[in-house]
């Protein structure tokens, strides 16, 4: 069911300087932030030749990320994306398996423009998990 690896997500307290970080000390291909206020985030993708890497940061008062940051205030990785090529059939084989979808069930459009659901990390071993429809 789970295709590619979309993107792995680290949650950072101060977004300028993880894009310093990636750009000049790694070397990689660092994208202009995004606003995304449906999910409460600020993102950067990070591109690299076999995936990509996302960097979440904290949009407005009531972002879910800054809950994370709460709790880890020096960032850390938030979830892992694995594209599927049908959300609403792949939602319902996990919700008919036991796995639980947050939020209303229903796919909102992600960051890349495509419907997105996030799965809970208590049943994917402590991992949330977004799944992206390509």
């Amino acid at each position: 069911m789970i295709g590619r690896l979309n993107h792995v997500a680290i949650a950072v307290p101060d977004l300028e300087a993880a894009c310093a970080q990636y750009r000049d000390t790694l070397g990689a291909n660092v994208g202009a932030p995004q606003d995304e206020p449906d999910h409460g985030v600020t993102v950067v993708f990070i591109e690299l030749p076999n995936t990509k890497v996302e960097l979440l940061y904290p949009l407005g008062e009531n972002s879910p990320i800054q809950g994370f940051l709460d709790k880890n205030p020096a960032g850390g990785i938030h979830h892992i994306c694995y594209e599927v090529d049908d959300i609403l059939a792949a939602r319902d084989r996990l919700q008919a398996s036991g796995a639980r979808v947050l939020g209303s069930g229903e796919p909102k459009i992600g960051a890349h423009g495509k419907p997105v659901l996030f799965l809970h990390p208590k049943d994917f071993t402590g991992t949330l998990v977004e799944l992206e429809q390509i």
